[in-house]
């Protein structure tokens, strides 16, 4: 089964080269094959609106998560 062999094997990695700062929003972009803006823009709506603490999660995620340069 490739398709299951594939998504076993894929990581999330921040991507600094297509990240606007820290690379975290377009990793996970990558990740989820997402659009980076669309992240982008539900991070910016969860750290406006209070939701949790985004913030503090996107600089951990910055922090502890392998990178691509």
């Amino acid at each position: 089964n490739a398709p299951q062999a594939k998504a076993m094997s894929r990581q999330f990695l921040v991507n600094k080269t297509e990240g606007k700062f820290l690379g975290v929003c377009a990793g996970i972009a990558n990740y989820f094959g997402w659009d980076a803006t669309i992240v982008r823009i539900g991070f910016v709506a969860a750290a406006v609106f209070g939701f949790g603490s985004p913030v503090i999660l996107y600089l951990l995620i910055a922090l502890i998560a392998p990178s691509t340069y």
